[in-house]
């Protein structure tokens, strides 16, 4: 079970500076994905044998004096809200502004545990002038340079001190976890209502504290998985709904506690630059994916092209993760609300689908012969031999190859392209590795 810990401060502190030193490791990995410009804003750090996630809170504001502090009031209200613990940070150079003062009142009142951090120590006489930031009254500041890392792993070494690990909350295994997530609005509470109906008694709820996902286990007309609830849990705090940070927040612990996740979009909306934020989410987290356009009952043509046009539409805009099921339902209607669980089933197999090592390189390396790798400084790339990794995640394949690092992102595709027209793996995200042989 994952803690979340997020970044908060007035601008130009260094929050995504420090948002990159700590995600860093994984930085990499996650740049040659297409994705929306606010991909940047999550990540996971690794420090100690321990995983966190980390929001960097600064991507969102909107950026306009009047509107500006509210602003940065919310986000910091719902990082209250959502983490399990916030990183305030503060400028040893500009010292203590009112702003500062103004987000250090909202953090004393709060339950969440607060690390004040006080950026920009670029040379050692400046730590003496950290000592202004004790009368914010959040306990000792601690000193680091963002930039260049001086600093950090002390910082690391208190946020590991300060999150509680939490136990995992469902334990069979076995048992799927869906969540549904999506913009406020687009009928997420009512699909869940549909699911489960009015036998309520069905149901067994798990206890989690109110701050996590709550589990439902749902098991009736041949179904049995969990379902992950985020929907009405969390007090609504003093935010509009509509702030697209906040369901961004929301979204990311349902995501990382689920197997598979329900994408709802609305029909009469479309798909919009939130949704691809949380599409992003969902593939960075390697999660099987469900898009369910609903409210398609308010659609005037519902004819057999409108869908297609749709369809394709969708997979345009999600692209280059373009294999996954779409499902048109009506939540009030309950219309296709079955197909749906069917579809998250169906996903949640091909996620453990294993090709057998002589099936793969009978059906791969003859299309690798016919289409290698094109050739890099004169030197040809040769894939000799393939298989699937044999891992609790996501299907993962290795090619071994004489150069692996000449073989790039653009064929690596076409090698998952390949594999997904040869077998079903719609849904869910694979992993492609090229290794020396």
């Amino acid at each position: 079970m994952g803690n979340l810990v997020a970044i908060v401060g007035r601008p130009n502190v260094g929050k995504s500076t420090l948002f990159n030193r700590l995600t860093q490791s994984r930085q990499a990995i996650v740049d040659d994905e297409a994705g929306t410009t606010r991909d940047r804003q999550y990540g996971k750090c690794e420090w100690g044998g321990r995983v966190f996630s980390v929001v960097d809170t600064g991507g969102w504001v909107v950026n306009s004096d009047d509107v500006f502090e509210e602003e940065i009031r919310k986000q910091v209200e719902v990082a209250i809200d959502e983490a399990d613990l916030i990183l305030f940070m503060v400028d040893i150079k500009t010292g203590v502004t009112d702003l500062d003062d103004a987000v250090a009142r909202i953090l004393r009142k709060s339950e969440t545990p607060v690390i004040l951090v006080a950026n920009k120590m670029d040379s050692f006489e400046l730590q003496y002038q950290a000592a202004e930031f004790y009368r914010l009254g959040l306990g000792d500041p601690v000193c680091l340079s963002a930039a260049n890392g001086s600093g950090s792993g002390e910082l690391l070494d208190i946020v590991l001190e300060k999150l509680v690990e939490k136990p995992e909350e469902v334990s069979d295994e076995e048992i799927p976890r869906f969540a549904v997530v999506g913009r406020p609005n687009v009928g997420k509470s009512s699909i869940v209502n549909a699911f489960i109906g009015e036998d309520r008694h069905i149901v067994t709820e798990i206890a989690g504290t109110t701050r996590d996902s709550i589990y439902t286990r749902y098991d009736k007309f041949g179904f049995d998985f969990y379902l992950v609830d985020t929907a009405g849990i969390r007090r609504k705090s003093k935010v509009e709904e509509d702030l697209e940070f906040y369901s961004v927040m929301r979204s990311i612990r349902a995501i990382e506690n689920s197997d598979v996740c329900i994408l709802m979009l609305d029909a009469t909306r479309g798909l919009e630059s939130q949704d691809m934020n949380i599409v992003s989410l969902i593939v960075k987290n390697q999660k099987g994916l469900v898009v369910v356009v609903n409210k398609w009952d308010l659609i005037e043509d519902r004819s057999a092209t409108v869908m297609k046009n749709y369809e394709e539409a969708i997979r345009a805009r999600l692209a280059p993760f373009v294999d996954f099921p779409i499902v048109f339902t009506s939540a009030v209607n309950k219309q296709r609300i079955m197909k749906v669980l069917e579809v998250a089933k169906e996903v949640c197999l091909h996620r453990q689908y294993r090709v057998s090592t002589g099936k793969l390189n009978a059906e791969m390396l003859p299309l690798i012969e016919a289409y290698p790798p094109p050739s890099m400084k004169g030197k040809y790339i040769k894939i000799k031999y393939c298989m699937q990794l044999q891992g609790p995640s996501i299907p993962s394949f290795i090619f071994f190859a004489n150069l692996p690092q000449y073989v790039k992102e653009p064929y690596k595709r076409f090698l998952e392209n390949k594999i997904r027209e040869r077998w079903n793996f719609s849904g869910t995200p694979i992993n492609i590795f090229i290794r020396q042989k």
